[in-house]
């Protein structure tokens, strides 16, 4: 999740409001196949940089909303197609870091609740906590938004962490020791941090919790790609 290694514990929500949600919303998640190792060259994202960056379509932005209220990382993939051009970066791991994201229901109203009792929780459909999105949000389009209005937006969600990614990769160097690929070092620092990120570009090993946001990245790369092509 972006700014932050300390994942939400779901598990750890008061039992009678994890059941209501489950009550009020339902859908599935389906099975990922198995995915290709991510790299820089496959399925390149679009190579102008913000200075230069293709315009999108109004109408390619908005996110198609469930009548139930539930939510899939493919219900995003207009905005993600839209945002990852705009700032740059690989719209599939744009979408896999969504698919990453979604071990949580992102329902409004129970965000909001958890984040009581959870003060330094993240919001939206890409997990991004307060910190970061003020960070992000400095000199862009989106700089009057607020942090609170992320459960309910899901496109400025997708923007943000478009632009988090975009700020991640001018951080890494030309070139890097390491056997990660560009985008599975842009994947660790979403989850980990930039410093944690430059670590891993320099050769160090990721700990158990940033290998495990890569395997599943790994898992859900083609699932990504199915999406982004809807």
């Amino acid at each position: 999740m972006a700014g932050s290694r300390v994942r939400w514990r779901w598990l750890a929500l008061p039992g009678a409001a994890l059941a209501l949600w489950a009550v009020a919303h339902t859908g599935h998640t389906p099975a990922p196949d198995a995915a290709p190792r991510p790299s820089a060259t496959q399925d390149a994202a679009p190579s102008a940089r913000p200075d230069g960056a293709p315009s999108a379509s109004p109408d390619d932005g908005a996110t198609t909303a469930r009548p139930d209220g539930a939510y899939e990382p493919v219900d995003c993939a207009a905005a993600v197609r839209r945002y990852a051009a705009v700032a740059g970066v690989h719209p599939q791991l744009l979408m896999a870091i969504l698919h990453n994201e979604a071990y949580k229901p992102h329902d409004p109203a129970l965000e909001r609740a958890w984040q009581r009792y959870k003060p330094d929780a993240a919001f939206g459909v890409a997990n991004m906590h307060r910190a970061a999105f003020d960070e992000v949000k400095r000199g862009r389009d989106f700089a009057a938004r607020k942090w609170e209005e992320l459960p309910d937006d899901r496109n400025l969600a997708v923007e943000a962490a478009a632009w988090y990614l975009h700020d991640l990769d001018r951080q890494l160097p030309a070139h890097w020791p390491a056997a990660h690929s560009r985008d599975e070092l842009l994947a660790l620092g979403y989850n980990a941090g930039a410093g944690n990120m430059l670590a891993f570009a320099r050769g160090i090993a990721p700990g158990a919790q940033a290998q495990s946001y890569l395997d599943r990245l790994h898992t859900n790369w083609a699932a990504a790609k199915r999406d982004i092509a809807r």
